[in-house]
């Protein structure tokens, strides 16, 4: 398989308008532009958002101009494409202080020498409400409310903020603003940029693609998500990361060599013939740890798994975390202390029975903190000092 062959294949869900045409555009001289774009409406990024990143650093590698676009205005609305119900606003200093660690995060899978970066802000703060209704006239409000989770929410009586119909505008105008050629995201964006494919052609007379890459799913075998616990963050650290691979479902193995790896695909089946699913996810573990952290840091939370887990051995070296006398109970400590994302994570992990301290099961969020080791499953400890 050639490599662009590879390129519109791997980890790809839908090509519109159609992948012989897009092929026969990469295949001739032109430098074309490309981008992707990602909202600081959290801290984090994790393995199911860099799959578009990964295609995105293929095609810089091609020599394209590819561009890694920060939604830091887009984000004071906030996509509501895979949401039943509408962010949160957030402040322009929330924005500005979750877009601090992105490029450091995505530098992991993108090659910056090659990929430039862009705010949205740039444009679209300048648009006046001239300019604003002009746009908005491009499009109609029921190609916006006949999408599948906008009709359910009106169809149960949910809030649509007419705020709301914007973000796809929003998005389709960063499209034109960059002259785009071709937008890459997941199937869950395809409505916005078909927004930009739309602006491109009516206001431009230029066609556009889009190339829509698939969900890798979560450790539970549901869409990864912050809010779900399930999720494989960039910055995990490599014994963390290597222990929530450990814990996908099998069924999962061949989904997270294609989307989670730059493994070459024939490889992938030499790995995988023949052996049980605890060895090929060792395997698959390593593989994404050293393509993340590099081959030392593999080796050492491999032998780390092997020592707490499959031993049921404490950690040599564990963590330690001061907290401030300010944190009372187990459930700020364990988010304080970075163990865990949210409330919703720490109430499923304690009902689950998934988190001790010295050695004794926490039953209650609001218990009490002390000072001790503190566990969150079987594999993640932290040595809570309180000063």
């Amino acid at each position: 398989m050639d490599k662009i062959e590879e390129l519109l294949t791997r980890g790809v869900a839908n090509i519109i308008p159609g992948k012989d045409e897009l092929k026969k555009l990469l295949n001739s001289d032109r430098k074309l532009n490309i981008y992707h774009g990602i909202d600081p409406t959290a801290t984090k990024i994790h393995l199911g958002h860099a799959v578009a990143l990964r295609k995105l650093n293929e095609l810089a590698k091609l020599g394209h101009n590819v561009i890694f676009l920060i939604g830091d205005f887009t984000a004071l609305i906030g996509d509501t494409s895979d949401k039943d119900t509408e962010r949160p606003i957030l402040t322009s200093e929330q924005i500005q202080e979750n877009f601090k660690t992105y490029k450091k995060q995505a530098e992991k899978i993108l090659d910056f020498s090659k990929v430039q970066v862009k705010y949205n802000s740039e444009w679209l703060k300048k648009l006046n409400f001239e300019e604003i209704v002009k746009l908005c006239q491009r499009f109609s409000v029921g190609d916006f409310t006949s999408r599948e989770l906008i009709k359910k929410r009106l169809t149960e009586g949910k809030r649509v903020g007419l705020h709301e119909v914007l973000y796809p505008i929003m998005q389709g105008y960063d499209s034109m603003i960059l002259d785009t050629d071709i937008q890459v995201g997941g199937t869950d964006q395809t409505f916005n940029m078909q927004a930009g494919r739309t602006l491109l052609k009516e206001i431009k007379n230029k066609n556009s693609f889009i190339i829509a890459t698939e969900f890798l799913m979560g450790t539970d075998g549901r869409k990864m998500s912050k809010s779900w616990g399930n999720a494989i963050w960039l910055e995990d650290n490599p014994n963390d990361m290597y222990a929530k691979i450990m814990a996908i479902e099998d069924n999962l193995i061949d989904q997270y060599f294609i989307l989670a790896t730059n493994i070459d695909l024939k490889k992938i089946k030499e790995i995988e013939s023949g052996k049980n699913p605890m060895d090929v996810k060792k395997e698959l573990a390593e593989i994404i740890v050293t393509e993340l952290y590099g081959g030392k840091e593999a080796e050492n939370a491999a032998e780390n798994f092997r020592k707490t887990v499959q031993e049921k051995q404490k950690p040599e070296n564990i963590v330690e975390k001061t907290l401030s006398k300010s944190i009372k109970t187990t459930e700020e400590a364990l988010i304080t202390a970075g163990l865990l994302n949210s409330k919703s994570e720490v109430k499923r992990l304690i009902e689950q029975g998934g988190v001790s301290l010295n050695d004794k099961k926490i039953t209650n969020p609001n218990e009490e903190i002390t000072e001790g080791i503190l566990q969150v499953g079987k594999k993640r400890f932290v040595k809570i000092v309180i000063k």
